[in-house]
């Protein structure tokens, strides 16, 4: 499953990203995300104010909405993709989260564990399915 692909970061062997820790995995998942988000709502040229743009983002980019997605595409992953959905999941998190149930947070972790996992291990391929699909699940719950 290992993509020969050469990637903007060095590729990591998979025994090291897999002992990182949940929530690092998530804050790597969450930069990654944020980025292919600015980057879907800037491309579609609807809108030009940074503010504007802001919102737009936050359409996709919050805990409600990623928690909904991964749910959903949980069938559509892998034994070893649900297995880090899972872990990130289930990890118990020293802070509480703000404006947001923690069940809905817990999974939106989940989302974002799952995608720095894979943008770490450098399947870029995988990772941009992934984040396709989530972006398209939003856009459809509008």
């Amino acid at each position: 499953m290992a993509e020969n692909k050469k990637s903007k970061h060095p590729e990591r062997k998979a025994a090291d990203v897999k002992n990182l820790g949940s929530l690092v995995l998530a804050y790597m998942g969450d930069a990654v995300y944020e980025q292919f988000i600015r980057e879907r709502v800037i491309r579609s040229g609807r809108f030009v104010r940074a503010d504007v743009l802001h919102r737009a983002g936050v359409f996709y980019v919050n805990a409600e909405a990623q928690a909904e997605t991964i749910k959903t595409m949980l069938e559509e992953l892998d034994e070893e993709e649900r297995g880090v959905v899972r872990r990130a999941r289930n990890h118990r998190s020293a802070t509480k989260p703000k404006n947001v149930d923690p069940i809905s947070y817990k999974w939106a972790t989940a989302f974002e564990a799952l995608l720095g996992y894979l943008y770490l291990l450098g399947r870029e391929k995988r990772l941009s399915e992934l984040m396709e699909r989530a972006a398209e699940l939003v856009e459809a719950s509008e």
